[in-house]
């Protein structure tokens, strides 16, 4: 699926602009097939060099744009 490919390796900004990581695949419905949550890895030099493999899960519902990098909603946002 074309959209699944390029929300892959995006990076994922909360609203302060601040990175939160990339993301790593995508979690499906399956019974409506909608995209349900984001798997995003947490990503910086510091963690790489650590080994780190922490993953968070992103509802949907919290992503308030999507383009060259997907942003978060703030609390005013919700």
């Amino acid at each position: 699926m074309r959209f699944t490919e390029d929300l892959v390796k995006k990076e994922v900004l909360n609203s302060g602009a601040n990175i939160i990581g990339k993301v790593v695949d995508i979690k499906f419905n399956n019974e409506t097939y909608e995209i349900q949550d984001l798997v995003v890895k947490k990503g910086s030099i510091s963690d790489s060099i650590k080994g780190s493999k922490s993953e968070n899960l992103i509802p949907i519902d919290l992503i308030k744009h999507v383009g060259d990098k997907i942003i978060l909603k703030g609390e005013y946002d919700l």
